[in-house]
């Protein structure tokens, strides 16, 4: 009497080896051998993306994420529609973020647009002093000077609401900013 034989078919790596290994193999056989046309695709196709390298080796990370949930019918396609998105989305950040390399930071000019606290306290005792310059002139004169300088009415135009000739108007502008002028001088201020 003969005993049955019985076939014991052994896996020489345990379940979960087993499936990384081939997806190992499935990576090297349906993906990697489109490195260099996808690698010419990026760089034709998205010259602005600086690093093309970053581009594919994510490419390959979400490949592999996903063949480990399912089989993924056209590798090369599903490859190069990831590239694409990721290289969409590099050029997206970039806009919205430039970064430009400087090799020395003394080289930036830095400008700032808000006037340093010396300078505002400099302007308002300034225009401090401005205002004190002017109560100090004579009535008409130092009408004349607010419609004229501040206000920015022409000489014409002075004459007319003051009720007196261009001349006049001429006069006591000529004689408002001298006597502010040596107003200012007085406290060490050579221009405005």
């Amino acid at each position: 009497m003969s005993r049955p034989v019985i076939f014991l078919i052994v896996n020489p790596l345990p379940p979960d080896q087993a499936s990384a290994a081939e997806e190992a193999q499935w990576f090297t056989q349906e993906v990697h051998p489109h490195e260099s046309s996808l690698r010419a695709y990026l760089r034709g196709s998205f010259p602005a993306v600086r690093d093309v390298d970053d581009v594919i080796q994510e490419s390959y990370l979400r490949i592999l994420r996903r063949s480990t949930g399912q089989r993924i019918a056209s590798a090369k396609a599903f490859l190069f529609t990831v590239a694409r998105r990721l290289a969409l989305d590099h050029l997206r950040h970039n806009r919205r973020s430039p970064i430009e390399t400087v090799g020395e930071l003394a080289a930036l000019g830095v400008v700032e647009d808000r006037a340093s606290i010396i300078e505002i306290i400099s302007e308002e005792e300034k225009i401090r002093l401005l205002g004190q310059a002017i109560g100090s002139l004579p009535t008409r004169c130092r009408e004349i000077i607010f419609l004229h300088k501040i206000k920015g009415l022409s000489q014409r135009e002075v004459a007319v609401e003051l009720r007196v000739s261009e001349k006049i108007v001429e006069h006591d502008v000529a004689v408002g900013v001298k006597r502010c002028q040596a107003y200012f001088r007085r406290f060490g201020i050579t221009s405005f």
